[in-house]
């Protein structure tokens, strides 16, 4: 599905930006006509054009709730929310940039003044972790606070705690559903503003979430899913191998061994040397990886890799990646399982072996191009995936109540 840029990667972008309209994050015009400002392939001028747009959105905002207008006040801070998050997203693995921490800062002070007019203003929740806290929101269902079924979202490599309400939330608060969002190390405030980076054995985040969860009396323990978008597919799988007090997992799409994934990419008789064998060969990976570091989009996932993991080199990078792998894990996990595979989109390959690793109860989701679902998170159709995934949720957590 192409929109308006060449490159794959700005045009990616612009879709994940276009999938917020459909709860009120962002507008086609807005989206369009920013694009067509851009210079591509320029990252200057990616954040340049995204900023003015979400300032802009940001300032009409302000401009409607002074004039007493709170609706429409809410509308024009989500929609600047999600530009401001927009705008950096290119800058990601330079965190020295200072544009990126104020569009970050932006970002997250614009969806909080929304969030404030929302007819359920969120929590703003720290919950423990050890030594620390992690950052996010508990969104409560229409109807206060009898315990319901509860979704937590667990987010990917460059995802936010606030992105997550129009990527997910607000489609679980529709279906009655509240809604637990957070970063976790390597993801939003987690990363940018404590310095923790990413680790594999990610039950050891989601357990502390979970025990927050089920403090709270408004969160039905019965009836706790985990959803993981993006690098989600992996995290959130990993997590309910060990935490088993999930009544259900999503994984979208479904991932299953990182480090095979990165030696899928590259020329086979390089990735034979990987991780420690012919020097030689080794070294020439190495020089080819850290050449297309420096590419403005093809570098841009190693660049990310390097900042969320708190590696130096693209080689350490894929030495890392060899414990994320789900290979000894899949079999552990127990509660119902969803795992989601969108046709056009490269990180959702290893699904079919998810899902033919799994020994617990399972469902497979494919979406198509044909339905305009087929892109990376079903990014131009994500109302479709909603449907679908809520639904087998729905039945799930009624069938297990």
């Amino acid at each position: 599905m192409k929109i308006y840029f060449k490159d794959e990667l700005y045009d990616a972008q612009l879709l994940r930006a276009l999938t917020a309209v459909y709860y009120g994050g962002a507008e086609i015009g807005d989206c369009m006509v920013t694009a067509q400002r851009i210079t591509e392939l320029n990252a200057d001028s990616w954040f340049t054009e995204w900023w003015r747009t979400a300032e802009g959105c940001e300032h009409t905002g302000d401009a409607c709730l002074d004039g007493g207008h709170p609706v429409s006040a809410r509308e024009m801070f989500l929609r600047a929310s999600s530009y401001y998050r927009t705008a950096y997203v290119f800058l990601i693995g330079a965190p020295d940039d200072g544009r990126l921490m104020r569009a970050y800062d932006r970002h997250v002070e614009t969806f909080r003044k929304a969030a404030t007019l929302f007819e359920s203003a969120p929590e703003t929740i720290a919950i423990p972790y050890e030594h620390t806290t992690l950052p996010g929101y508990f969104f409560r269902a229409e109807g206060g606070a009898a315990p319901r079924a509860t979704l937590i979202v667990n987010g990917g490599y460059d995802s936010t705690a606030e992105e997550s309400y129009c990527f997910t939330a607000a489609a679980a608060l529709r279906r009655g559903y509240h809604c637990l969002c957070f970063d976790g190390p390597g993801q939003g405030a987690a990363l940018i503003k404590q310095g923790l980076v990413f680790r594999h054995d990610w039950e050891r985040v989601v357990t502390p979430v979970v025990d927050y969860a089920l403090s709270r009396p408004d969160v039905d323990g019965r009836r706790l899913a985990l959803m993981g978008a993006s690098f989600g597919g992996y995290l959130a799988p990993r997590a309910a191998s060990v935490e088993h007090r999930l009544a259900a997992c999503i994984a979208d799409p479904g991932q299953y061994d990182l480090f095979a994934a990165f030696r899928n990419r590259i020329p086979s008789f390089l990735a034979q040397q990987l991780p420690d064998g012919n020097p030689w060969l080794v070294g020439m990976l190495k020089r080819i990886l850290e050449r297309t570091l420096r590419h403005p989009t093809k570098g841009w996932g190693l660049r990310r890799g390097l900042w969320t993991h708190g590696v130096a080199t693209p080689l350490e990078y894929l030495r890392i990646t060899q414990a994320y792998s789900l290979r000894d894990c899949a079999a552990q996990i127990t509660c119902p399982t969803l795992v989601c595979h969108a046709a056009n989109d490269e990180i959702a390959a290893q699904a079919p072996e998810l899902f033919a690793a799994l020994r617990c109860p399972k469902h497979y989701l494919s979406f198509s191009d044909a339905e305009g679902a087929g892109q990376h998170c079903e990014g131009g159709n994500r109302s479709l995936f909603h449907q679908r995934v809520f639904d087998w949720l729905d039945a799930t957590l009624l069938s297990g109540a």
